[in-house]
C-alpha cells in the first residue's frame, strides 16, 4: 500500500496544545487531541506501557534499533486497523505487517496528524554497507525528525529532534545540522549508542548549536515530555 499526496487542508486550528514524550533512544509519542502517533518503536526500547488510542506509527527505516515485531504486534493488538508508515525498505523488512509505503515528497493524514515526508536516503555508515531508504517526517507542520540523516529539510522548523549520537555521525555534524535547521526548539534523539557521559557532553553540544539560532534546547530523558502550545495556522 502506498500513500501519495493525502493533503490536509490548508488551514488548520489547533484548539489544543501537542504533548512530545521522549522514550529510550529513537522513540518518541505525539500526543494531540486524544490520539497518539508513535514514531520508531526499535529494539532499544522497552515495551510501551500505555498503548490506547495511537492513530498511527512512522518508521523512518528498517533497522532495528528503529523498529520490531514485538512493538509493531502490540501496537497493532491494541489498535486493530492503526495506520503504519514507513519506506520501501520497511515494508519489505516488516513483511508481516501492513506497512503504508511513502517516500520523499509524499504526505498523509491519520486522525489530528498531518505527515510531511522527507529525505530518502540513509546516511553513509561506510563505504562497504550498502545504504537504505530513511524518511525524515514533519509532524503537523511543526516537529521534525530526520531518522538516521543529516539531510536538512527545506521547511522551517519549530521542533527538532536531533540525533545526540550514532555510528554515521560526528557530533560537529550533528551541531551543524541543528544550526542549518535552525528549530524555535529541540530535544535529542539516538543516544543509545553512547554513555551516560556521551549523552551528557552530546546534549551540551547541541544546546549551543540550537542558540546559535535563537533556539532552546530540551535534554529530555526517557520519560520526559515537552508542551507545545496551540497555534492558530
Amino acid at each position: 500500500m502506498t500513500a501519495k499526496n493525502l493533503r490536509a487542508p490548508p488551514s488548520r486550528v489547533f484548539a489544543q496544545g501537542m504533548r512530545i514524550t521522549k522514550l529510550e533512544h529513537s522513540t518518541f509519542v505525539v500526543e494531540e487531541l486524544g490520539s497518539k502517533l508513535i514514531v520508531d518503536p526499535g529494539g532499544f526500547t522497552p515495551p510501551l506501557a500505555d498503548l490506547t488510542h495511537v492513530a498511527a506509527v512512522v518508521l523512518t527505516h528498517e533497522h532495528s534499533d528503529h523498529w520490531s515485531n514485538d512493538h509493531l504486534d502490540r501496537i497493532s493488538a491494541a489498535n486493530p486497523g492503526v495506520s503504519v508508515y514507513g519506506p520501501a525498505g520497511v515494508a519489505a523488512a516488516a513483511a508481516r505487517h501492513l506497512i503504508i509505503t511513502v517516500s520523499p515528497g509524499d504526505e498523509a493524514a491519520a486522525g489530528p496528524f498531518h505527515l510531511r515526508f522527507f529525505g530518502g536516503t540513509h546516511a553513509l555508515i561506510h563505504r562497504t554497507i550498502p545504504l537504505i531508504d530513511n524518511i525524515g517526517v514533519l509532524i503537523n507542520d511543526r516537529i521534525f525528525y530526520g531518522g538516521d540523516s543529516l539531510e536538512v529539510p527545506d521547511v522551517p522548523v519549530e521542533v527538532l529532534a536531533a540525533p545526540l549520537g550514532a555510528p554515521w555521525m560526528k557530533i560537529s555534524e550533528g551541531m551543524d545540522f541543528a544550526e542549518g535547521v535552525c528549530p524555535r526548539q529541540a530535544f535529542g534523539v539516538h543516544e543509545g549508542v553512547l554513555s551516560p557521559l556521551g549523552v551528557n557532553m552530546s546534549h551540551t553540544r547541541l544546546a549551543w548549536a540550537v542558540e546559535q539560532g535563537g533556539g532552546t534546547y530540551y535534554p529530555l530523558a526517557a520519560g520526559d515530555s515537552l508542551e507545545l502550545t496551540p497555534i492558530d495556522r
